[in-house]
C-alpha cells in the first residue's frame, strides 16, 4: 500500500482512513490525525488485512534502519485502537507471541474527492506512556463492594485521563479482563500498555480499605503500593479522594520511570517525549545553566516532532519560571515568546490544560489582565480538573487580584494533586503566598519553610518567608533568610523586582517595604 501516495480513502470495518490528510475517522465520526509512524503501521496492517503480521515484520517495514524497542510498536497499536473507537481492540487484535491481526474487509475508494483542507492538529503527545486501570479485586462477592470498586476505577480513569503525561486506556477495554487474573506482563502484552494499576477492596465493621499496586509491564516489576482507609459512610467522597490521591502519586512515579528509560537510550533514538522528560529534569534543578540546557532539549523536541504540543507548553513554562526567578535578560522578549509558545501548544492540542494554564498565568503576570487570566484558569480546571498547576496558578492570580481565603483553597487543591511531584515545592510556595496575602502569617512561614526544604534553590520561596517573618516582627530571622536569598540571586534589586512583580498598589508597597526591612538592596 502506498504511503500517502494520493488522496485515496480506505474503508475497513466501520472506520475510514483518509490517506491525503493522514486522518483516521472512527465509526462515530471522530477524527484523529495520525503520527507518521502510526500511519505507516496502519498502512502495513491494511495491506495485510486478515493475516498475522509479526513484530519483526513491523519493525523492518516501519522502522527501517532505526533501532527501537517493541515499545514503539505497542504505543502505535494503542493509538490506533483508541482512534478506531470502542471496537478498536476487536478490529486490531494482539496475538500473544505471534503478532497483530487486522480483522476487517478493506475497500479502496480512490474516486472520492478529499475533504476540505483543515489545520492539522495533533493529539497531545501520543508517544506518552500508556496505562490501564484493571478491575479491582473484592474480598467478598458483595454487590455493594462491586459498586464501590467500579466507582473507584471510573474515578481514577477520569482523573488520569485529564493528565497530559499519560495515555489512558478506556475503562471498557479494562473490563474485558474483569473475570481473569493477569500478571502485569500479560496485561502489557494483551492491552499494549506500559503500566498497569490494579487493586483490591475490603469492607469490615463500617470501614473500607482500598489497596493499589502500580506495575511496569515490560519487566513485571511493582513500582509502588498504596493503601487508603475511610468510613463506609463516606463512600462517594472516599472514591473521589482515592482517585485524586492515586493520580497524585502515579504520574510522578511514571515520569520518573520514563525519565530513567529515556536516560538509557542512545541520543539518536530519543523521541520528542524523551527530550521533554529530560528538559523537565533540568528545569527541576532550578539553575540558570540547567534552564539553558532545558531550552536546548525542548528545541530539539520541537525539531523532532513539530506537532508535539508538550514541547511548546514546557518551553512557555520554562520562560515564565525564568522571569519569576529573575534570570531573564530580556523580560519583554521572553514574555512574548512564552505567550507565543502557549498559543502554539493550544493550536496543536486545544485541550492542553497546561497550555491554557500558562496562557492565563502569562496574561496575569505580564499583561496584568487579572480578570481574563482568572477566566482562562477556570477553563483549564474545567478541562482538566486534575491539572495541579491550573489550581496552583489560579491561586497565584487570586493572590495578586482580590486576595483572601479563596486563594488558599485553590492552592490547597493544587498541592493535594501534586503531593510527590518534582515541582511540589512550587505548589507549597504558592500556598505560602496565599496564606501571606490572607494575613495568615504563621501559616505562610510554615509553608515557605516546607517549600524551601523541598527545593532550597527557589529564591521566590525565600522572599515570601522574609515578608511573613517581618509581618510577625521576627526581623532577625527575616534578615538571615535574606542573606540566603541573595546568595542564590546576587543581582537581585528591589527596583527591578517591583517593576516585574504582579503585586500592585498598597500590597506591592507593603511587600517591598518588608523586603527592605529584611535587608534586601534597592
Amino acid at each position: 500500500m502506498e504511503i500517502r501516495g494520493g488522496a485515496r480513502r480506505v474503508r475497513f470495518g466501520e472506520c475510514l482512513l483518509d490517506e491525503g490528510r493522514g486522518v483516521l475517522v472512527a465509526p462515530g465520526g471522530a477524527e484523529t490525525v495520525l503520527r507518521p509512524k502510526t500511519f505507516e503501521l496502519l498502512a502495513l496492517m491494511l495491506a495485510n488485512a486478515g493475516r498475522v503480521v509479526t513484530r519483526a515484520e513491523i519493525l523492518d517495514a516501519v522502522w527501517r534502519d532505526v533501532h527501537v524497542t517493541d515499545d514503539s510498536i505497542t504505543q502505535c497499536v494503542v493509538e490506533l485502537r483508541k482512534a478506531m473507537g470502542e471496537g478498536g481492540a476487536a478490529l486490531l487484535k494482539t496475538l500473544p507471541r505471534r503478532g497483530y491481526l487486522l480483522q476487517a474487509d478493506v475497500a479502496f475508494d480512490s474516486a472520492a474527492p478529499p475533504p476540505a483542507q483543515q489545520p492539522a492538529l495533533s493529539r497531545r503527545a501520543d508517544d506518552r506512556p500508556s496505562i490501564v486501570v484493571l478491575p479491582f479485586r473484592m474480598a467478598a462477592n458483595d454487590p455493594q463492594d462491586a459498586y464501590f470498586a467500579d466507582g473507584i476505577i471510573e474515578g481514577i480513569v477520569h482523573v488520569l485521563s485529564g493528565l497530559d503525561g499519560l495515555f489512558v486506556l478506556s475503562r471498557g477495554s479494562a473490563l474485558a479482563f474483569a473475570q481473569t487474573s493477569l500478571d502485569p506482563r500479560a496485561a502489557g502484552r494483551e492491552l499494549g500498555v506500559r503500566y498497569v494499576l490494579q487493586g483490591g477492596v475490603r469492607r469490615a465493621g463500617g470501614r473500607l480499605r482500598v489497596t493499589t499496586e502500580l506495575s511496569e509491564t515490560e519487566r513485571g516489576t511493582i513500582l509502588r503500593t498504596d493503601r487508603y482507609d475511610g468510613s463506609e459512610a463516606d463512600l462517594f467522597e472516599m472514591q473521589d479522594r482515592i482517585a485524586e490521591q492515586a493520580a497524585g502519586v502515579i504520574l510522578p512515579q511514571v515520569k520518573a520511570e520514563e525519565l530513567a528509560r529515556a536516560m538509557r537510550k542512545p541520543p539518536a533514538n530519543l523521541s520528542a517525549y524523551d527530550l521533554v522528560l529530560r528538559a523537565l529534569d533540568c528545569i527541576q534543578k532550578l539553575t540558570p545553566a540547567s534552564f539553558k540546557e532545558a531550552r536546548e532539549l525542548l528545541a530539539r523536541a520541537m525539531a523532532a516532532d513539530p506537532d508535539h504540543a508538550l514541547a511548546y507548553t514546557h518551553l512557555a513554562w520554562l520562560l515564565v519560571l525564568s522571569i519569576a526567578q529573575g534570570w531573564s535578560d530580556d523580560v519583554a522578549a521572553d514574555s512574548a515568546t512564552a505567550e507565543r509558545m502557549a498559543a502554539e501548544a493550544l493550536q496543536r492540542d486545544p485541550h492542553d490544560a497546561l497550555a491554557m494554564t500558562l496562557s492565563g498565568f502569562v496574561t496575569a503576570y505580564i499583561q496584568r489582565d487579572y480578570r481574563s487570566a482568572r477566566r482562562m484558569l477556570e477553563q483549564a480546571t474545567q478541562t482538566s480538573p486534575s491539572c495541579a498547576l491550573a489550581w496552583t496558578y489560579g491561586a497565584a492570580i487570586r493572590c495578586w487580584y482580590e486576595p483572601g481565603q479563596d486563594a488558599v483553597a485553590w492552592a490547597e487543591r493544587g498541592l493535594r494533586l501534586a503531593p510527590q511531584d518534582p515541582f511540589t515545592f512550587l505548589h507549597e510556595h504558592i500556598l505560602s503566598q496565599a496564606h501571606y496575602t490572607a494575613d495568615n502569617y504563621e501559616d505562610a512561614v510554615a509553608w515557605s519553610k516546607r517549600s524551601i526544604a523541598s527545593n532550597p534553590s527557589h529564591a521566590v520561596s525565600w522572599r515570601v518567608l522574609m515578608v511573613a517573618l517581618v509581618a510577625l516582627g521576627r526581623v532577625e530571622e527575616a534578615e538571615a533568610a535574606g542573606r540566603e536569598m541573595m546568595a542564590l540571586s546576587p543581582g537581585f534589586r528591589l527596583a527591578s523586582f517591583a517593576a516585574r512583580t504582579p503585586f500592585n498598589g498598597a500590597a506591592l508597597e507593603t511587600y517591598v517595604t518588608r523586603l527592605r526591612i529584611a535587608g534586601l538592596p534597592d
